[in-house]
């Protein structure tokens, strides 16, 4: 249903976890895979192989620290010269838990700036090509904590909700370029709940203290709290949404605010 053949999809922070997973169901659709992320020589030269393994027919790691809109303007450059971002994913993030007195001021900004800010100006450099084209896909991966609040996530809780006010405003602006035939332009969050990934390590450690330093317990506990599946979801299940998202079916799927959560957000 989805061929991505002739496509080139930008996916942030790519070079491992939900990015990682989202960049191989592009690559095998079809789709060239303009990698990004904070990564050594060796893993960059893994990932992009892994990629062309999955059936990228091309796959190139570009730079840019999301902290800085220049590196940013300058990374979209180089991928506008490559050939331009027909998908633009946005997923790169960064979490840490504090009560809100605590939480140092450089988290806040840095935590607005890659989980938010990053967004806009990638955004903002794509949109207009994909418009001309006829064709476009946003995916930012935002969060259940885009959708409800917790304590001691005053950054991230806030970047997730700005991220899914300004996926919403993108999408209304660009709503009716292009047309069902070429794919029309989207712009849609998906917002995962408990997954097996790196980002959720300290809380899963931190929880793991009460349990003698058991993680399995600290993670059942965990899902318990939150997530009444009881069960987490894998990266892959998240890039298979992704994928579906970049299908021209999916042309009238915009503005939407996706929970892969296990009825988290249903309470």
């Amino acid at each position: 249903m989805t061929d991505l053949t002739g496509k080139t999809a930008l996916v942030t922070g790519s070079v491992q976890g939900i990015g990682f997973a989202i960049a191989r169901a592009l690559a095998e659709a079809g789709a060239r895979i303009a990698v990004h992320g904070i990564a050594g020589d060796a893993q960059i030269h893994e990932v992009c192989g892994k990629l062309r393994q999955a059936g990228a027919p091309e796959a190139e790691f570009f730079d840019g620290d999301l902290r800085g809109p220049e590196q940013i303007e300058r990374m979209m450059e180089a991928v506008a010269a490559w050939g331009g971002a027909d998908i633009l994913v946005n997923n790169a993030g960064i979490q840490h838990t504090a009560p809100l007195a605590e939480m140092p001021r450089s988290v806040w900004d840095d935590m607005i700036a890659i989980n938010l800010s990053a967004a806009f100006h990638t955004m903002k450099a794509a949109l207009p090509v994909m418009a001309e084209r006829g064709y476009g896909r946003v995916v930012n991966i935002a969060s259940v904590q885009g959708i409800i609040s917790s304590k001691d996530k005053a950054p991230y809780v806030a970047a997730k909700h700005g991220l899914v006010g300004l996926s919403q405003v993108a999408a209304l602006e660009y709503a009716a370029a292009g047309d069902r035939t070429k794919g029309g332009v989207t712009v849609n969050c998906i917002c995962p709940g408990w997954t097996k990934t790196a980002i959720i390590e300290p809380q899963v450690r931190d929880r793991a203290e009460a349990f003698g330093g058991d993680r399995d317990a600290a993670i059942a506990d965990l899902l318990k709290e939150k997530q009444p599946s009881l069960r987490m979801s894998d990266p892959s299940e998240i890039g298979a949404l992704a994928l579906w998202l970049c299908a021209p079916i999916a042309h009238n799927v915009t503005a939407t605010a996706i929970p892969i959560d296990g009825g988290w957000t249903a309470q």
